[in-house]
């Protein structure tokens, strides 16, 4: 993959039919801040991010590739994020990262995003592997609900951070399910165990 068609996908701006997907700005750091802070959000994801590293965060997130604040169309308030990143650490298929804040769990929002960033994500992100893949905790039974509830498969587990990770992954062939309702508690994953700024 070079540089450059990596770069030709980026920016990109996504719509569901209640959400806006764009770029992260730097105005939307008091809801990124929250998203690496919230106890709930981070309860799977090894905590609330350090004092010391906060700052590097906030200084850094707007404006990276593949990171999407994850808004409402009809208010345009942030309620999460999804990101990607093309050359993961799972021999460099395209991750994708998630979180959502809290007062915005049941609604169906996290279904509605990460299908659409996971579709766009194969489409756009050119890859030598065909797959795009999610990692979650086993324990974080909300977040497995999401993933399966979008058609994602799980294909590998193993011990990383010291818990039981499951990772899902979606196919060249894969396409979100139409027409149905998300399941109970399906869209409330505090995020996957992935390595972007909506993640650790």
């Amino acid at each position: 993959m070079s540089a450059l068609s990596a770069e030709a996908s980026w920016p990109a701006t996504l719509r569901t039919p209640r959400l806006l997907l764009r770029p992260a700005e730097a105005g939307d750091v008091h809801a990124f801040t929250r998203l690496w802070t919230d106890p709930e959000v981070r309860r799977f994801l090894g905590g609330p991010v350090a004092e010391q590293q906060l700052a590097l965060y906030q200084q850094h997130f707007a404006g990276r590739p593949y990171v999407f604040s994850v808004t409402t169309r009809d208010e345009a308030v942030v309620v999460g994020s999804v990101s990607v990143e093309a050359d993961s650490r799972f021999d460099g298929r395209r991750e994708v990262s998630y979180a959502f804040l809290p007062e915005y769990w049941g609604r169906g929002y996290g279904c509605e995003a990460v299908a659409v960033v996971v579709g766009w994500a194969l489409a756009a992100i050119p890859s030598h592997d065909p797959s795009a893949v999610a990692v979650t905790q086993e324990a974080n039974v909300r977040s497995r609900r999401l993933l399966e509830s979008i058609g994602m498969q799980p294909v590998d587990s193993f011990v990383e951070f010291d818990a039981p990770q499951v990772m899902y992954s979606a196919g060249p062939q894969w396409s979100a399910p139409a027409g149905e309702d998300s399941p109970a508690g399906a869209d409330e994953g505090e995020g996957t165990a992935g390595g972007g700024p909506a993640g650790r």
